[in-house]
This record gives structure tokens, sequence and C-alpha cells, in this order.
């Protein structure tokens, strides 16, 4: 077997023990960053396709397992027709019917506990075995509690839409996403810090700035919340004028106030237009004061995701959120939040 050749074309060194671990953990916490996008995703597609309260009741562990007969099934369809959603939006609705959107609710809920095994195993594989210890092992066993403090979130979403709505809290849900992403968030930032090739780039006095922009990401994956969870998707679907208004109608209703702000299709809609118009600015000031630093090729691809990004959104929006638009929007999202991560981590020097 031949050995690795460095850039300069002498023989790379072989990996040591003290190299060797903190990449395992790395590429470990990327593929575990790799799941809990997939939830995002899989998350998206229960939202856009209605399927969010299809499960009435929160049960961790004997959840995992989806009816089994038919006496099963009607036992699940029976307490779905006790809630308001049944009762006023989906009345008469089939039992075929019914099984569709149970099922995604069911594998949105059932990777929630594949991501838990999947992170909590080779966590404790990697402190029985000493790689990982002191400062890691802390912020990794914080990573897990993180990660159990999202799925009781999403229990308390899900019961919002349980008793006097016929829908999920468009804040509980902004709040279960906003946890999900800073989730995703923590475990790439700190993979990266054990990646061995991953060097600072600086210049550092560009840290502030770049992570401010992944801050500004971050805030409008949250407002896009906002419009998933009222649906505003499906409404103002011209581009870039809202029905021919830039300030569309609607946009306070009764007395102004913050919370107007969120409790609107056309507030919510034209607040994450608005967040879209600022993150693109931000990002090509970013660009413009990076271009001539080692940060330059980090700014580009933030600056090129952004541009596919809010392609996205229009296309989206305008064909009033298709459920294969509006899930690969979504993954825009995570992978501008990442990319902007990239960037700041580069900057850290």
């Amino acid at each position: 077997m031949t050995r690795a050749m460095s850039s300069n074309g002498s023989p790379a060194p072989a990996p040591t023990p003290a190299t060797s671990a903190p990449r395992q953990i790395a590429v470990w916490l990327f593929i575990m960053c790799g799941l809990v996008a997939l939830m995002v995703i899989v998350g998206g597609a229960t939202r856009l396709t209605d399927s969010g309260l299809s499960i009435t009741e929160w049960r961790p562990v004997t959840g995992a397992i989806p009816p089994l007969s038919e006496a099963a099934w009607q036992e699940e369809f029976a307490k779905y027709k006790t809630i308001p959603e049944y009762q006023q939006v989906n009345a008469g609705m089939s039992l075929d019917a019914f099984k569709v959107i149970y099922w995604w609710e069911w594998s949105h809920r059932f990777l929630g506990r594949l991501l838990g095994v999947a992170f909590f195993a080779p966590f404790l594989y990697f402190v029985a075995v000493g790689k990982a210890r002191g400062a890691l092992a802390l912020k990794l066993g914080g990573l897990f509690v993180l990660g159990g403090l999202q799925g009781t979130l999403g229990w308390w979403m899900v019961s919002s839409g349980l008793a006097d709505r016929v829908d999920v809290s468009q804040y509980r849900l902004a709040a279960h996403l906003g946890l999900a992403v800073l989730l995703f968030g923590a475990m790439f930032w700190l993979a990266l810090d054990l990646w061995p090739d991953e060097k600072p780039q600086g210049p550092r006095r560009f840290l502030p700035a770049s992570l401010a922009l992944a801050a500004a990401v971050y805030a409008q994956i949250i407002l896009g919340a906002f419009v998933a969870g009222l649906r505003a998707g499906h409404s103002f679907n011209t581009w870039p004028l809202m029905d021919g208004k830039f300030f569309p109608d609607g946009y306070f209703e009764g007395a102004p106030g913050f919370s107007d702000l969120f409790e609107t299709m056309a507030a919510v809609q034209f607040n994450h237009r608005i967040g879209a118009y600022l993150v693109a600015a931000f990002s090509l000031w970013f660009w413009f004061v990076a271009r001539k630093t080692a940060l330059r090729d980090r700014a580009s691809f933030v600056l090129h995701v952004v541009a596919v990004q809010i392609f996205l959104g229009v296309i989206t929006v305008i064909a009033a959120t298709p459920i294969g638009l509006g899930l690969l929007h979504q993954a825009g999202a995570l992978i501008l939040f990442a990319a902007a991560l990239y960037a700041a981590h580069g900057a850290r020097a």
C-alpha cells in the first residue's frame, strides 16, 4: 500500500491517535448534521401536508411502534376525530387519507428517535475509550441535552393545536424550528473545530461581521417559520410586489402592535421578503470587503448560495408553495446557514 502524498510531493505523515480521534468525532458530527437537516426537511413536509396533528399523544418509547392492525388504525383515527382540525377542517376524511398524514408525522417522530440513538451511542463510545474528554465531553453532552429539549419542544408545539385551534401556534413552530437549526449550527461548528484540516483564514477583524451574517441568516429562517406557520406562502403569489403593492394591504389587522408583525399572512410574508433583501445586501457587502483576503472563497460561496436561495424563494412563492419547491427552499436555508458559519469559522484567527 502506498502512502498518501502531501501537496509538495513528499509523503504525508500517517495519522496519529491524537489527530484521528478528532477527525472521527468530526465525521460523526457532520453525519449528525445531515440527520438533523433531514429531520427539519421531513418536519417541513409534515407542515406542508397538514400532517402534524395526526398523532395526538406523546409516547416517546411506545410511540415508535406504528399501528399494526386494522383495530389499531381505527383507534388512532378515533383519537384524531376528537380534535378541532378534524372536526372543522377534515370532517369526513377517510381512513386511507388519515394514514397518509399519520405516516408523515410518524416518520418525523421516528427520525427524532433515530437521531437520539445515533448521537447517544457513539457519544458513550467516544467517552468510554477516552477520545472525548474534559471540555469536549461536556460540549457533546450539552448537544445531547439540547436534542432532548427539542423533542419536548416539539410536543409543546403539537399540543397547541389539539384543543382550541385547528393548527399549531406559529410562535411554537418558530421556536421548534429555531432550536433545531441552533442544534444543527452547534454541531456543525464543533465539527469544524475538530476537523484537522480546518485552519483559520483570518483576518480576525472580520469575525464579528461574519458572525452577524450567520445571525442574520438564522433570523431569516425564523421569519420563514412564521410564513410556514400561517401558510402565508399560499397568498400574495406575485413578485417583486405583493399583489401590486410594495407594502401589502392587511399588514395590520386592528390596532397596530408588535404582535401584529407575526399575526397576518401579509405581515409575515412581507417580513420574510425584506429579510431576504437584507441578507442579500449583507452578504454582498461581506464579499466586497473580504474579496482581497483569505476569506474571499468562503465569502463568495455565501454570496452564491444567497442568490440561489432567493431565486428558490421567488419561484416558490409565485408557484404558491408546492411541496417540492417548499422543501428545496428549506434545505437551501440550512445550506446557507452552514455556509455563513463556515465563513465565520474561517475568520476566527
